[in-house]
């Protein structure tokens, strides 16, 4: 199989660190969220995973309508990821993922059928299937 792209990133410090992209385009600093005792005041990886997990899965909507008499434009779909972080009852973590995708222009039955095939060609999906609660709403306006 090729590599359509790759990209590194170096995390630096943990939670409490910095994450920089080989490009530099991405370099932030980490903080601990409040919530969790931290001091805030910075991107967590929660945020960066439910940020990267909205925008593939936006795209993914784009590409399954590609080549269909309904194709969807960018500015027709809201996609929403929350990320939540759980103890998983043996002194680990896990995440779960709720997608909230909103879809103009389309009914719900459509809507629903697209997000169906964007949720078997995402690769955050199929990374995450099996391994990572995924709950998926569809709403259309």
């Amino acid at each position: 199989m090729s590599v359509l792209y790759s990209t590194k990133v170096t995390a630096i410090g943990g939670r409490s660190g910095t994450v920089r992209s080989e490009d530099g385009l991405l370099d932030l600093p980490l903080a601990l969220p409040t919530t969790m005792g931290g001091k805030g005041g910075a991107t967590n990886p929660e945020q960066l995973f439910a940020a990267g997990y909205a925008a593939c899965f936006e795209n993914a909507v784009i590409h399954v309508t590609r080549n269909k008499a309904t194709r969807v434009k960018d500015t027709d779909i809201v996609v929403v990821a929350e990320v939540g972080l759980s103890p998983n009852g043996s002194g680990g973590f896990v995440l779960s993922v709720a997608l909230d995708v909103t879809i103009a222009g389309v009914d719900q039955a459509t809507a629903e059928e697209i997000v169906k095939a964007a949720h078997a060609t995402c690769p955050y999906s199929n990374a995450v299937r099996g391994n990572i609660d995924v709950a998926i709403t569809v709403t259309t306006n």
